[in-house]
């Protein structure tokens, strides 16, 4: 009896104490990056320190290492997000603006506060990553490609102002998702199971060849690093159209963001960075300067 119980403790045990040495090892790995991100902009010339990076240091010297490291997050607390469950689709969903946004198959309620309390932090008004403004949107009858969907947030955002729009997603356990948030709108959602890229294989697709002379308004990405192959991609439809609106990531290798904003500008586009920066520390290879531009929005 004695023997069976232990069987079933001890593994637990252990388990248990792993999983807190890896938290300790991440949160050790953490506060380091954090002396480190700290010390670096303390050092940097007062003729090259700017408003927007003293920002930055004065919340980290007050609060631990951020990805958006801006007192507005805190704001935001998972516990706070509310969660529903679709028992027929067997999905959990949240409340976006009064529409359902559904996420994956098998994610229970704690793993869809943190995300979606992810997404609206990601998204408020004063962080590095919204990808509208007040002055640079979607607009009524607009024609949307939404690079690197995921759940499709930003999409459902803009959803009711569209005349049609694209759905870019490579991951197929988002699509069942998708498919359950955009069916109110199935008339106009198109959802493309593939990657933007500069080339045309069986998992990758250019825009150039899969809009032809098709007209887009806007087009917005978040995909991990490919924006620079969108662009060249999209070499005819960025070179040709106009009027166009672009909001690409630029924060998941370090020179994205000159890279984009050259290519662009080559293209004829006005561009500017949003406000402040993100600490990507998901990044292994994050050094010095360690702050990273978010966003690029540009426009012709």
């Amino acid at each position: 009896m004695i023997k069976d119980v232990l069987k079933k403790i001890v593994p637990d045990f252990i388990l248990l104490q792993w999983r807190k040495y890896s938290e300790n090892k991440e949160r050790r790995k953490l506060n380091k990056l954090g002396r480190a991100v700290i010390n670096y902009l303390d050092n940097i010339p007062s003729q090259d320190m700017n408003g927007e990076k003293q920002a930055v240091l004065d919340y980290l010297k007050c609060h631990p290492l951020s990805v958006f490291p801006y007192s507005y997050t805190e704001k935001y607390k998972p516990e706070d997000v509310i969660v529903y469950l679709d028992a027929e689709k067997e999905m959990c969903y949240v409340l976006q603006d009064g529409k359902r946004l559904y996420f994956k198959k098998g994610w229970n309620e704690k793993k869809v506060q943190a995300y979606y309390n992810g997404l609206l932090i990601e998204q408020d008004a004063a962080s590095p990553h919204r990808y509208e403004t007040g002055d640079f949107h979607v607009c009524e009858g607009d024609v949307v490609v939404d690079a690197g969907v995921a759940e499709g947030n930003f999409a459902l955002s803009v959803i009711e102002k569209v005349e049609k729009i694209y759905l870019f997603e490579v991951d197929k356990a988002w699509i069942t998702a998708l498919e359950a948030t955009f069916a109110p709108w199935k008339e106009k959602v198109v959802i493309v199971n593939k990657y933007v890229s500069d080339n045309d294989e069986e998992n990758c697709i250019t825009l150039d060849t899969f809009f032809g002379n098709e007209n887009i308004d806007f087009i917005k990405a978040d995909i991990e690093g490919a924006e620079p192959l969108l662009v060249v991609g999209a070499t005819t439809i960025l070179s040709a159209q106009t009027p166009l609106k672009v909001a690409l990531c630029t924060y998941h290798t370090q020179n994205d963001a000159e890279t984009l904003r050259k290519m662009l500008s080559e293209k004829g586009f006005c561009a500017e960075f949003s406000k402040g920066y993100m600490l990507f520390v998901y990044d292994k290879y994050l050094a010095p300067p360690y702050l990273r531009r978010a966003l690029i929005r540009a426009a012709k």
